[in-house]
């Protein structure tokens, strides 16, 4: 199958009336979140793997949802880009323990990175302390101490003093594009509900699964 091919489904399947209930479903249950107390509710887990195979997951916060998928920000240069190069595809996951009796979401498909518009967009909205702040960390890379990091704070601060902050161009966005949205609802005796939104084929369906 050609990427111009693989391109064309993916764009279908943005229409799937199955997806955008999947991701309808997704909006509402994050906009209870927010409105539950929840400490940070757009923090998830994001898994990785390297071209040997290691996994590797940390926290990241998802920044916007649409049809397209769902969309994080970090450094270009870090290890989880390193890994997203040698192997684009990831997996999310998502807890919300302040609502309902738990919800869970699973999240898995291609990873790609954002038009650079968008990051430059999103960067703008920052605090400028992040803008330096992305600037100056050499993320993933061995630090000396803390010292070091400070001084390059200071050398960004002062370039950039009385002016905008640009986006470095080692920092942006990328875009979990699903083909897997699993919601998970906490249930009594651990006999959760789990409800699997899936696109086989070039189409979406759905079906539960047992606990």
């Amino acid at each position: 199958m050609t990427s111009a091919t693989s391109d064309n489904e993916s764009k279908a399947s943005y229409t799937d009336p199955v997806y955008r209930e999947a991701l309808a479903r997704f909006r509402e249950l994050l906009s209870e979140a927010r409105a539950s107390g929840e400490p940070e509710p757009t923090a998830m887990t994001l898994a990785t793997a390297a071209a040997d195979g290691r996994i590797s997951a940390r926290i990241v916060l998802l920044k916007a949802v649409d049809e397209r998928g769902f969309v994080f920000y970090t450094n270009y240069e870090s290890a989880k880009a390193e890994q997203l190069t040698a192997h684009a595809n990831a997996a999310l996951c998502i807890l919300w323990k302040m609502l309902h009796d738990v919800v869970q979401v699973r999240v898995e498909g291609a990873v790609e990175k954002i038009a650079a518009a968008e990051s430059d967009t999103y960067f703008a909205s920052r605090q400028r302390d992040s803008q330096i702040g992305a600037w100056a960390s050499r993320q993933s890379q061995t630090l000396r101490n803390r010292t070091d990091l400070e001084a390059r704070i200071a050398e960004f601060e002062q370039r950039f003093a009385g002016g905008d902050v640009p986006r470095p161009p080692h920092w942006g966005g990328y875009r979990l594009r699903p083909d897997m949205i699993e919601l998970w609802f906490g249930q009594r005796a651990r006999l959760h509900e789990r409800l699997r939104y899936e696109r086989v084929g070039g189409a979406w369906g759905k079906r539960l699964l047992q606990p």
